[in-house]
């Protein structure tokens, strides 16, 4: 039922992970600046959170990924954003966007299909919602503030289709996520109910892909096999959890307590 052969990527990218320590640099918001900083050290990343345009060109420099994620917007961080994403793209630095809340607003919108216009970006991560909103055609799809209000099936036939015209790999989280590069398609079915309790557990999701994309080329596989990664660490968490806020610290914990052997046994990637 599930890809053995992905189980395997999952637990060998963990591994590169923990010995190479790339580091992942974030322009993201203020909810979850912290909380994201602390899941990227427990997965065995090293992060950094910059967002002066001025510093942002040097700091991406040096990064194995740039994390950008548009949950507390204002026009000087799009400036930030596009100056650090044209120089991940001069230097082959991969690039993730996290489109918060596309499709509640015109500045949310519109920013984020400026940075798709723009930048090359290799994974765009989002709810259902928020993904169905990119289109250059106008969308009828809306957000509830940040919440998506459709399905991850609902969404996975126009995905195919809008990955080949942005060009990129969608990563859609719910229940199952979906992601597809437009001509691959593939579900994870990691993950628990919890997850969605507490704030921040899709940008944590965005910023652990980044992490993957640091070590892993191939943009599809490293969604997957970090998503899997981020939802068994959801379920072990919520085995020992008593409601969100124990959640919240047992998830840190499980992240940093993964085993690779435990990823490979027990990742749920569908192809």
């Amino acid at each position: 039922m599930f890809n053995r052969n992905m189980a395997m990527k999952a637990a060998e990218n963990l591994r590169s992970i923990r010995e190479r320590k790339p580091l992942v640099h974030n322009i993201t918001n203020y909810v979850v600046m912290n909380y994201t900083a602390n899941a990227l050290l427990a997965c065995g990343a090293s992060p950094v959170m910059a967002h002066a345009a001025e510093e942002v060109e040097e700091m991406v420099s040096l990064a194995g990924a740039l994390v950008l994620n548009i949950g507390t917007l204002s026009p000087p961080w799009v400036h930030a954003m596009l100056r650090a994403g044209k120089k991940a793209n001069a230097l082959h630095v991969p690039v993730i966007l996290d489109p918060v809340g596309a499709g509640a607003t015109s500045l949310r919108t519109d920013s984020a299909k400026r940075l798709i216009e723009e930048l090359s970006i290799q994974v765009i991560r989002g709810n259902a919602s928020e993904i169905l909103s990119l289109g250059r055609e106008k969308s009828k799809a809306r957000t509830k503030g940040v919440d998506s209000i459709h399905s991850v099936d609902q969404a996975a036939e126009t995905a195919i289709a809008l990955a080949v015209e942005l060009r990129t790999t969608l990563a859609i989280t719910g229940t199952v996520d979906l992601i597809t590069d437009g001509n691959r398609i593939c579900r994870v079915m990691n993950g628990h109910e919890m997850m969605s309790h507490v704030t921040g557990t899709g940008c944590t999701a965005t910023a652990i892909i980044g992490a993957f994309l640091a070590v892993e080329p191939d943009s599809m596989e490293a969604a997957a096999t970090g998503l899997s990664y981020f939802g068994l660490a959801g379920e072990k968490a919520a085995e020992r959890s008593f409601g969100p806020g124990t959640f919240q610290i047992s998830l840190l914990d499980a992240l940093y307590e993964m085993k690779e052997d435990d990823l490979m046994a027990e990742a749920k990637i569908q192809i």
